[in-house]
């Protein structure tokens, strides 16, 4: 079928009556739509194999995308839950591509119907939302790059209570908290309410992990906090 806009709303349409039809069962494994997305993201695992450039990979990633969107549509908004590979893929794919909103937006049907990553992985889908979201952040900021605190402040929520391992729960921690002090300028200085947020991220994540690298930015953001604190003594 071409990828024209009326084939992509036949795919999105199928998608959500297909999963609503199989909701409760094992959500679009056996049914028409989801094994034309099987043999299609075969095909381009195939492709993505043959580069080695990690960069390379995610510059696939980002023309290959849209190709799936009408299908992800229809998943997702039929919102029936299920064993889906294709979806949990879709997202990793996302963030590898990075496009951090669409993947949290596949990210929050993930973990609310409790979908598992394919076999091949064998991190949760909790853990990869995390780490993913996490090291992209850290890797921005050592370069000075700006990352929005709304993807992490949602990645954040997104992951609060699933199971991972306790350094990537804390290394996404230290993202938030080193990200947020990063806004910390002199035309635009955090306010006390947003350095006790930063205190808070970064006090909890070196008790999760205490080799997670947030102690530099725990004694910045407790000296910024003591500004403050001298500041209304001496009002």
């Amino acid at each position: 079928m071409a990828d024209t806009p009326a084939s992509r709303h036949v795919k999105r349409v199928l998608a959500a009556k297909e999963a609503a039809r199989t909701a409760g069962s094992n959500l679009m494994e056996g049914t028409t739509i989801y094994q034309q997305m099987q043999v299609r993201l075969t095909a381009d695992r195939a492709r993505l194999k043959q580069i080695q450039s990690t960069q390379g990979k995610a510059q696939l990633k980002v023309a290959l995308l849209p190709s799936y969107a009408p299908y992800l549509e229809g998943v997702l908004s039929a919102n029936a839950g299920g064993k889906d590979d294709i979806v949990s893929t879709l997202m990793l794919w996302h963030f590898d591509a990075g496009q951090f909103d669409a993947g949290l937006d596949i990210a929050q049907y993930v973990l609310a119907h409790g979908l598992d990553m394919p076999d091949a992985h064998k991190r949760t889908a909790g853990c990869v939302v995390a780490e993913e979201i996490g090291q992209a952040a850290v890797n921005a900021l050592k370069t000075s790059a700006p990352f929005d605190l709304a993807v992490l402040d949602r990645a954040v929520e997104l992951t609060d209570g699933q199971d991972m391992p306790d350094e990537v729960q804390a290394r996404l921690l230290v993202a938030r908290g080193r990200g947020r002090l990063a806004t910390d300028t002199v035309d635009a200085p955090l306010d006390a309410e947003a350095v006790g947020l930063v205190i808070d991220d970064l006090r909890k994540a070196i008790q999760l992990y205490d080799a997670c690298g947030g102690k530099e930015d725990l004694k910045r953001a407790e000296r910024l906090m003591k500004k403050f604190e001298a500041s209304q003594s001496n009002d």
